[in-house]
């Protein structure tokens, strides 16, 4: 039996999807990506409410969809639990009775034990009376994962479960559902267009965009490494340049690329063949501003165009006229950039760290 659920779906609609998507049990997966890329739908289709052109669903080796064979598992069969962005809670009903409605398959008498189970298990013990309008934004959310968990889903679904509530009560709940998935042990999928809050919580990442899978895995792996420069932008990298291909030094594990009239040595990447063109990419945090006499090959001059303060980091543009027009950006903490008293115009040099520059198929 194939573990954890497996999701490959293909719709030529108003959404249009071309995904490949799979979770194994006690794993969360982040769907990532702009609006209208067809993230919700694709819960919307585990759950059952969409049905794709084409598509196959499996969940713990139990079909749910399969487009050729005909098979397509009624919504309430599939044991699904799924959490909506404004938690879609009933008004008239209170806490512990939203949570009983979806508990239609136990028996009546067991139902308000489980139903204050459940609460105690999200941290609302005491609050079961109250209706949706008399908790706060994280009370209703906790409300709407509890009602979730009542169907003893075999996954659990959450379209940006969090969007709603303040940043300390994110904070709070972030660590409620790390709680939750050790409790359970279920695939979890969160959809969410938040890069800080996937990275933090997700094992892997799905970059999504009008609706086809881009990239797939680990957090770190698809941020810092990004397929090409489509998957870059859309997980706010800035430094996207060209350049071309020197050569490859295995024994110093360096891959040379040319930018311009500089040569920059990068991680050892030797599928790309020398004297082709390449897209490259460095975060901002592997750009360090060095001094004028310090002996580097990655080393680059530059004139600021401008500083801007982000909270406790600056973020710094540079215009690099040797080897692009595009600006290079830098960040460091603003102590720092006001001890060195950095401003517009002032030339700097500045080192681009080998184990930074990622490179990528143009």
């Amino acid at each position: 039996m194939i573990e954890g659920l497996d999701v490959e779906l293909t719709h030529e609609g108003d959404i249009p999807l071309a995904a490949h998507i799979c979770c194994k049990p006690g794993e969360l997966l982040a769907l990532v990506g702009p609006s209208g890329g067809g993230k919700s739908t694709i819960l919307r289709t585990i759950a059952g409410l969409s049905k794709p052109d084409q598509g196959k669903i499996t969940c713990n080796g139990a079909v749910w969809l399969d487009t050729e064979k005909g098979i397509n598992v009624d919504t309430r069969d599939r044991k699904v639990g799924l959490v909506f962005q404004h938690y879609a809670l009933f008004p008239h009903l209170s806490a512990e009775e939203n949570i009983i409605e979806a508990l239609g398959h136990l028996a009546a008498s067991d139902r308000r034990k489980r139903a204050d189970e459940l609460l105690s298990l999200v941290h609302l013990s005491g609050l079961g009376r109250r209706k949706p309008a008399a908790l706060s934004g994280g009370q209703q959310q906790r409300v709407a994962v509890a009602r979730a968990l009542a169907r003893d889903p075999q996954v659990l679904l959450l379209d940006e479960p969090f969007s709603a509530v303040d940043k300390a009560t994110r904070q709070r709940l972030y660590k409620e559902l790390v709680e939750l998935r050790q409790e359970f042990g279920m695939p979890v999928i969160l959809v969410t267009h938040d890069l800080d809050e996937a990275s933090m919580l997700a094992d892997r990442l799905c970059i999504l965009r009008r609706g086809r899978t881009l990239q797939n895995g680990p957090p770190f792996d698809v941020m810092a490494k990004p397929v090409d420069k489509e998957v870059a932008r859309l997980v706010d990298l800035n430094n996207i340049f060209q350049g071309y291909v020197i050569g490859h030094d295995a024994d110093y594990a360096i891959t040379h690329i040319s930018w311009g009239e500089y040569t920059l040595a990068a991680t050892y990447q030797p599928d790309f063949k020398p004297g082709k063109p390449v897209d490259w990419v460095i975060p901002t945090s592997h750009v360090i501003l060095v001094p004028d006499d310090v002996d580097d090959e990655s080393m680059v001059s530059a004139e600021i165009s401008n500083v801007a303060r982000l909270g406790d980091l600056v973020n710094i543009a540079l215009t690099v006229k040797e080897g692009s027009s595009h600006p290079l950006f830098m960040t460091m903490p603003m102590l720092e950039a006001k001890q060195r008293n950095l401003k517009a115009g002032d030339r700097i040099s500045v080192s681009l760290v080998s184990e930074g520059i990622h490179l990528m198929q143009p």
